[in-house]
């Protein structure tokens, strides 16, 4: 977790106060965008607070805020020693990352036996192959080109979805392939596209513990512990 209080950081806060040029007792959360400098002055708030609200940084005390907030610009002392300021930050930040770890912790479980209880329906079906590591895959289209290594960048086209049938990435809709070393994607991915042929299109059933485990994504509906399906069509190796 990043430390709140970088330099961008103090910087964008800085900025909504010497913008908007308000004081403490006049706070409000209501915006007045009646001048590009309140307009200015919102879009630094908001885009901070989304930052903060990303983090995990919602307890936030708005009124003590900004008085610490108004003090320092003031050049006055603080409340608090220098050292104790930041020992306080310190230590909130670790209960604040504690708490999120305890929250993914528990949603993995339950989506761990929903996975797990779809991977077992899944692997009954005649067309689906299932390798050591727990991966499923089947087979849409087989191809007739050479197989990726590890170690080599591959061109592909793929769908991912839930379990649920929910897309959450698709370079289709884009309308554009996408190309990466085979050593930096998820393990499932990397397992997974070593089977293919150039010119095969596979789906993937893959495990939490070969996809992203319970640390998806920021921002993305995949939740921790969640199996991910993928349908790949493995276009071309990459010569180096």
């Amino acid at each position: 977790m990043k430390y709140i209080f970088q330099t961008t950081t103090i910087l964008a806060i800085t900025g909504i106060f010497l913008f908007s040029g308000c004081a403490t007792e006049n706070y409000s959360p209501d915006a007045d965008l009646s001048s590009k400098a309140d307009s200015v002055s919102y879009s630094i708030g908001y885009l901070q607070g989304s930052g903060m609200a990303q983090e995990g940084l919602t307890d936030i005390d708005m009124k003590n805020f900004v008085a610490g907030f108004q003090k320092a610009l003031a050049e006055e002392d603080p409340e608090m020693e220098m050292a104790a300021m930041q020992q306080t930050i310190q230590s909130y930040m670790m209960e604040v990352q504690q708490r999120q770890e305890m929250e993914r912790s528990e949603q993995a479980e339950g989506q761990r036996a929903e996975g797990q209880a779809f991977l077992e329906e899944n692997a009954e079906k005649d067309d689906v192959m299932v390798t050591e590591s727990g991966l499923q895959y089947r087979v849409v289209e087989e191809g007739t080109g050479e197989r990726p290594a590890a170690t080599d960048e591959v061109e592909v086209h793929y769908r991912g979805t839930l379990i649920t049938g929910e897309e959450f990435d698709s370079s289709y809709s884009r309308d554009q392939t996408a190309t990466f070393p085979l050593n930096r994607v998820i393990p499932g991915w990397t397992e997974g596209l070593q089977l293919m042929r150039e010119g095969a299109t596979y789906e993937f059933f893959i495990p939490s513990e070969l996809a992203y485990g319970t640390n998806p994504p920021p921002g993305s509906i995949i939740l921790p512990g969640s199996v991910l399906i993928f349908e790949v069509e493995l276009i071309d190796i990459k010569e180096e």
